[in-house]
């Protein structure tokens, strides 16, 4: 990684640790290492893997710190996006990123053992047919949110320890009004701009959405 990626990631978050520090060093040559074997960054992207893929899951450490003991699940998690950075963030939260495909679960899997990540649990399975309770389920656009919430609604634990009430946390980028507007009976609790927390160009139009469970 190079140090401006470093200098970028500290600017925002400068209370991490040394470990911390070498483990984010150490995501950038495992994930193209992989990526080469299994796509699944795109081209174009993995060359902006720290602002694009790492950065942007971190910035839902910067709008809220999860307690320890707080149970989160990466629904759609592909790569390992939000998760493992979170996971990295937060090693006293337990986080569990499932996906329907499995190669990128294989890849999940081994980067966060090459990681250290003990916090980490990566299982192939649908978002749907996940069981189990947790404090937030999130998730990075990989579906529509009204399906997310249907499917998972079940899924959100009723012992509430955080800052927030549990529920669900997506990032979203572009037009969001426009899914809501189809959306009857579901309503943001929260919607955050990513670039008014880390005003960097790729964060413009980039969100997080937040509902109360």
């Amino acid at each position: 990684m190079s140090k401006s990626v470093m200098v970028l990631i500290e600017k925002y978050f400068d209370n991490i640790t040394p470990a911390q520090k070498e483990q984010f060093r150490e995501m950038g040559p495992l994930y193209a290492d992989w990526n080469v074997r299994i796509n699944v960054i795109s081209r174009k992207d993995i060359n902006h893997l720290y602002e694009r893929h790492v950065l942007h899951s971190l910035s839902i450490a910067k709008w809220m710190a999860f307690q320890p003991g707080t149970r989160l699940l990466d629904a759609g998690c592909g790569g390992g996006f939000p998760g493992i950075p979170l996971a990295i963030y937060f090693p006293e939260v337990e986080f569990h990123l499932v996906d329907s495909i499995g190669k990128k679960i294989h890849v999940v899997h081994e980067v966060s053992k090459s990681l250290g990540l003990k916090n980490v649990r990566a299982e192939q399975v649908r978002a749907e047919k996940v069981k189990g309770k947790y404090d937030f389920v999130m998730s990075r656009a990989v579906a529509k949110i009204g399906k997310l919430i249907s499917w998972n609604r079940n899924n959100i634990s009723d012992d509430h320890k955080n800052a927030r009430p549990n529920g669900f946390i997506f990032l979203k980028g572009g037009n969001i009004e426009q899914e809501f507007t189809s959306l009857r009976n579901i309503h943001p609790t929260e919607i955050v701009s990513i670039y008014d927390m880390m005003p960097e160009d790729y964060f413009k139009e980039k969100f997080i959405v937040y509902i109360q469970g």
